[in-house]
């Protein structure tokens, strides 16, 4: 169990904001397979109030899509707390932070990342926000585990986590990796438990490196952390958080799903894109997330590559048909943690004799 102020979590796996993946969808469909709470994709403080469709599609939330919280990112005290209001007013259960985005624009622009090497700035920010909307919902805090690793830029860091629960902020989810590094190298679970010993009772999650439902429970008895946000981990995998459950309960860790399910769980997400962006877009929106289903597939690097080539519904249909036929003579299905590092070594995968149908 995990709380986040007010707001209870039965199990400590959630799905982290994932910009580009982590909209309505993902959401919707990760809460179908025991995920607990998940955040929106990060949004521009600004986007929340300018009006449009961009607007609507932010503040549009779905019975089903909840606890979920919203993770804003901007540079201006107050233009954050104005978009948090505006968050919370169109029913977000929680506030969520950014000072952690490493991407360049985005630190060109003084946002995300950025703030960890202006604490006076980054404090003001949680302090607004926390003032605008603390009363009312849970507010949190993503970072990263400094700038870069100098002792500087450490010292920054637990000056921002501190004034973070100083100021009444309910938990603070660190990932391991520095902004220079982006993602580039292993992610620092050892400075997770130093995080945690540093605060105490205070709520800390852990991120970075969560590929697998082992990595989630892995995390916690190694780290100490509160709870586990899982983010690429989770593209194409709403069934980590179903298995993390079970392994944390004592459980084995359940079979890989079969192609059948993988097949009703890939479907139920086509529908849900058709109805969030229209049947037009919604075969090429999911392109990206059928790169990592596919990682599933005892015929992965096939599968992967015939999605990557379908244009539209008719394809997109042709290719479910074809590859997820549960009657089809498939090799077993197995669980590979990092398909690209086995494609990068030479392993191959047979599927030239399997029929569908």
């Amino acid at each position: 169990m995990l709380r986040l102020g007010t707001l209870t979590i039965p199990t400590p796996f959630v799905q982290a904001a994932l910009s580009g993946y982590s909209d309505a969808p993902m959401r919707r469909l990760a809460r179908r397979y025991a995920c607990p709470y998940a955040l929106n994709e990060v949004v521009l403080d600004r986007l929340v109030t300018q009006g449009g469709k961009t607007t609507r599609r932010i503040t549009r939330l779905h019975q089903d899509d909840h606890p979920i919280g919203g993770q804003l990112m901007g540079s201006e005290p107050e233009q954050f707390a104005v978009a948090a209001a505006a968050l919370v007013d169109a029913g977000y259960d929680v506030i969520d932070i950014n000072f952690g985005c490493p991407v360049k624009k985005v630190l060109g622009r003084c946002r995300g990342g950025f703030l960890l090497s202006t604490p006076t700035m980054a404090i003001e920010i949680l302090r607004r926000v926390y003032e605008a909307v603390g009363s009312r919902v849970p507010v949190t805090l993503k970072m990263r585990r400094g700038m870069d690793d100098s002792p500087e830029s450490e010292i920054s860091f637990f000056r921002i986590l501190d004034a973070a629960f100083e100021i009444g902020l309910s938990a603070v989810t660190v990932h391991g990796r520095t902004v220079k590094q982006r993602y580039v190298g292993p992610s620092r679970w050892e400075f997770l438990s130093k995080v945690k010993r540093h605060v105490g009772d205070r709520k800390i999650l852990g991120s970075g490196d969560v590929f697998s439902a082992m990595d989630c429970v892995r995390m916690l008895e190694q780290t100490g952390v509160d709870g586990v946000s899982v983010a690429r981990g989770a593209i194409g995998n709403p069934w980590i958080f179903r298995e993390a459950a079970a392994i944390l309960a004592g459980d084995d860790w359940p079979a890989p799903p079969a192609i059948d399910e993988q097949r009703r769980a890939i479907e139920q997400h086509y529908l849900m894109t058709c109805d969030a962006y229209g049947p037009l877009k919604a075969a090429p929106l999911m392109r990206k997330f059928m790169v990592r289903y596919s990682e599933l597939h005892p015929c992965y690097p096939d599968v992967k590559m015939a999605f990557l080539r379908v244009r539209d519904d008719a394809e997109w249909h042709t290719a479910i048909g074809r590859w997820y036929d549960p009657a089809g003579d498939w090799p077993v299905v197995t669980r590979r943690l990092r398909p690209e590092a086995l494609v990068a070594a030479g392993a191959s995968w047979d599927c030239s004799g399997v029929t569908s149908g």
